[in-house]
């Protein structure tokens, strides 16, 4: 999402620079400055001079505030995710959120997480879709076997564990003993497959195809692939891949994870079950035996879709800023 937004500011004629700490890696492409500091930890003296400071997640927020006192810009904090609630170290996640007033959020359930937590109404930005993302009108192959897809993150490091990747490949299982000829297929990043050798042992599971895209041109030919795709996260902001594959077409099954209603709705353009109902299989199963449902919710999920742009996310983004702007 910021590889996004900051480029589209770039576009439109904004000076932006993009900090880094030493070594950290840029995957995306960007067409802007990108200055590495000295250190792993990032300080107030990195900083360059501009009139807005957007800081994100919860280690960047002590230093761009200090380095806004110093006079280096406005703070303003752009939450990609409500960290104490599912990442290590939440005593000082929490406490971050009260360093800035200046808060940018995702969806309404996380303004009101942060709002009840801390006294602070986020202002929204929506997440978008990127225009790679197309219905490739791949579906109608004669004698071509119905593919069920969802994205498996590296278990290693602590944070995908509300993904509840146990749980979705428990239900994908379960799809797959009462459905044999459904084809499986689990997309993962081709990086995080190279270093996990947890995702290697449950990957060579034969019940399952193996996916691993290396842009979103080739994620996008792999939501085509799907007819249904499945998302069991019980805690994402913005909950972008169902999104995404709503967008290509699929139908979702998705476990209720707060940003997900932003655009799912139950029986509308999705199915969509709070995680203690344990109904996800069952979802996926009823997607599989009644094509007319599938196919009426993977064409509503895609006409849905159509007016989450990344445009449309930075036109917000910028007039939010700009509106901080004057009120300091």
């Amino acid at each position: 999402m910021l590889a996004e937004l900051v480029n589209r500011l770039s576009g439109t004629g904004h000076d932006v620079v993009v900090l880094m700490p030493a070594g950290g890696t840029v995957e995306y492409e960007m067409h802007c400055q990108v200055v590495h500091s000295s250190a792993v930890n990032l300080t107030e003296h990195d900083f360059p001079y501009g009139d807005v400071i957007v800081s994100n997640y919860y280690t960047t927020v002590q230093a761009a505030q200090r380095a806004s006192e110093q006079g280096k810009g406005i703070h303003v904090r752009l939450a990609l995710c409500y960290e104490p609630t599912f990442l290590p170290d939440n005593n000082q996640s929490f406490a971050s959120y009260s360093i800035t007033r200046n808060l940018m959020v995702l969806s309404r359930w996380q303004q009101e997480i942060v709002r009840i937590n801390h006294g602070i109404k986020g202002r929204i930005v929506p997440v978008g879709v990127n225009g790679d993302f197309h219905n490739m009108q791949m579906r109608d192959v004669p004698g071509r076997s119905l593919v069920v897809s969802a994205i498996l993150r590296k278990p290693e490091g602590g944070f995908s564990g509300h993904r509840e990747q146990d749980y979705l490949l428990q239900e994908l299982n379960t799809v797959k003993e009462l459905h044999p000829e459904v084809q499986i297929y689990l997309i993962t990043p081709p990086g995080e497959y190279a270093d996990s050798a947890a995702l290697q042992a449950i990957l060579a599971d034969t019940r399952y195809h193996t996916r691993t895209p290396s842009n979103d041109i080739e994620l996008c030919y792999h939501y085509n692939e799907s007819d249904i795709f499945v998302s069991s996260s019980t805690f994402d902001t913005g909950s972008l891949p169902g999104l995404e594959a709503m967008r290509c077409g699929a139908a979702l099954a998705t476990v209720y994870s707060g940003g997900n209603l932003e655009y799912g709705i139950h029986q509308h353009n999705c199915l969509m079950s709070y995680r203690f109902e344990n109904r996800l299989a069952q979802d996926i199963v009823t997607l599989i035996r009644d094509k007319e449902l599938r196919e009426r919710i993977a064409r509503r999920g895609e006409l849905d879709s159509r007016r989450f742009t990344w445009e449309r996310s930075m036109e917000i983004f910028q007039a939010e800023l700009y509106d901080i702007v004057a009120r300091n």
